[in-house]
Formats: C-alpha cells, sequence, structure tokens
C-alpha cells in the first residue's frame, strides 16, 4: 500500500486500546437495541464526537446495520479543520483505525468524480478529520468485508450538495451504504439548542430537504454537516427510497449535566420498502 491515513483521534473521540475500544461499541450498541427492522437501508445519519457524548445516538444507527452486508459505504463530512473549494474524496489507499485497516474502494472512487473538479480526489480535509474517522471503529464492529470511499465537503454551498447528491444518485447501487456525518448545535443553553435542533429533526421526519437547505442558509438550525445531510436525502430522493426516520437526539448536557451549553446530537436512517 502506498498511504494509509493513520488514526488521529484514538485515545481522545474514542479508546486507542482496540480491546476497550470493541468493548465500549459493543456496550453502546447492547443499550440500543432497535425495536425493528429496516430490510433496504440506503443511508445513515450519525453525530461525530467523542464517544461518551455522542455514542449512544450514534449506536442507535449502527444497530441497524448488524448483519446486513454492504460492498462499500461512502462516508461524507465536514472539514473543520481545512477549508478548501469543493468535495474531496480520499486519493490514499486505505483509513487505518485500532480495529484495522478498512481499504478505499478505488474503482467507486473514480466514479464520483467530476470532469470540471468540483469532487476530486486528493487529501485536503482528510489529513486531520474526525468527523469521518469515528464513523470507521462502528463500521467495522457492525459489518463485515466491506470497503470505504472516504469524502469531505470542503464547501457546503447549496452548488456543491446538489453535485454530490446526483453523483451519488448515479452510482450507487444495492451494495452501497451512505453515511452522513453531522453533529447540530454547538454551544446554545440546551433550550436553545433544542429550538434549533427539533428544525433538523423535524425535516428529516418529513424527508423535507429543501426545507432544510433553506433553514440552514437563513440559520434557523444548524448543523455543522448540514451539507452532507442534505446530499444523502437528495440522493436517496433521487433513488426513490421513500422513507426517513429519526432515531435519536440527544445533546451533550444528557451524559455531563451541564445545560449551559450543550451540543445536539441525531441519527436518522432513509430507506426503501
Amino acid at each position: 500500500m502506498n498511504y494509509v491515513r493513520p488514526a488521529q483521534v484514538a485515545g481522545y473521540f474514542y479508546p486507542s486500546n482496540p480491546d476497550k475500544l470493541r468493548k465500549d461499541i459493543n456496550l453502546l450498541l447492547d443499550v440500543t437495541k432497535p425495536k425493528e427492522k429496516f430490510e433496504k437501508i440506503f443511508g445513515l445519519v450519525a453525530p461525530h464526537a467523542g464517544y461518551v457524548y455522542s455514542g449512544k445516538t450514534a449506536a442507535h444507527a449502527y444497530n441497524l446495520l448488524v448483519g446486513k452486508n454492504y460492498k462499500r459505504v461512502v462516508v461524507i463530512s465536514p472539514s473543520h479543520s481545512e477549508y478548501f473549494p469543493g468535495i474531496c474524496v480520499f486519493e490514499g489507499d486505505a483509513y487505518e483505525t485500532p480495529l484495522g485497516l478498512l481499504k478505499v474502494d478505488k474503482e467507486f472512487r473514480e466514479k464520483l468524480l467530476t470532469e470540471d473538479e468540483l469532487i476530486f480526489k486528493g487529501y485536503e480535509g482528510h489529513r486531520r478529520e474526525h468527523a469521518l474517522e469515528v464513523q470507521l471503529p462502528f463500521l467495522q464492529l457492525v459489518l463485515k468485508d466491506f470497503k470505504i470511499v472516504p469524502v469531505v465537503m470542503g464547501d457546503q454551498s447549496k452548488r456543491n450538495i446538489d453535485l454530490l447528491a446526483n453523483k451519488l444518485a448515479e452510482v450507487t447501487d444495492d451494495e452501497t451504504l451512505i453515511v452522513a456525518s453531522s453533529d447540530l448545535s454547538h454551544f446554545y443553553s440546551k433550550s436553545q439548542a433544542d429550538r434549533l435542533d427539533s428544525v433538523v429533526e423535524k425535516r428529516v421526519r418529513e424527508f423535507d430537504f429543501d426545507s432544510l437547505q433553506y433553514d440552514l442558509d437563513n440559520h434557523t438550525c444548524e448543523a455543522c454537516g448540514g451539507g452532507p445531510i442534505v446530499a444523502l436525502m437528495k440522493a436517496a430522493k433521487l433513488k426513490n427510497i421513500p422513507h426517513s426516520m429519526v432515531l435519536s437526539r440527544t445533546d451533550s448536557g444528557d451524559v455531563t449535566g451541564d445545560n449551559s451549553e450543550v451540543v445536539g446530537y441525531l441519527s436518522a436512517v432513509f430507506y426503501g420498502d
């Protein structure tokens, strides 16, 4: 392999010891067993804070994948540490976590790229990004024999969101899962956060991506991965995926007990009949 992207936030956002990591994730999965099954899952929304804060919310989504098979998982992340125009698909060979290597589906990666290079392959946004990395150990524990397609949105403009949605709809198949990585509002009081985050919840529940885009653009709500969520929703609609369900919505105050400045989390599933 030419380039493996090493884990950057192991020991910070989640345990660096593989046995402890497995134990922690399995515990989170054990306490979030789903009440119903979804046969055809097209995509998930999952939060990306430290597991102690948002892991339980994420586990509600990842539990739905147990026993399922996918050839690849496209993980779409915002970029927290560097801004760049366009959307960057990881050019390297693999991502590494304490649970091992996850190889990149290079053939699928090429299909995502666009001639105008708004969707391009490179390393921009991937070097230190936690929002993508924290999804991977969950995937490693609930799925087997899959590759990843790591995607970071440097610019979450409507043009880029629409481009990514159309491209995903064009190239995905039943063997592809999409994960949109996003937290919600940051550092408001619990009551303020609830007002903002309930807007995102409502739009996702009603499968109303146009209104969610409008609300994000006009600051009626906040989501650092709003672009990935809207792109996933639009791609799902283009693929005639009819259903959405919000699985869990929480905030950091539920864990810390400090409700003066919280971060919001949401998990959701988009699924067919």
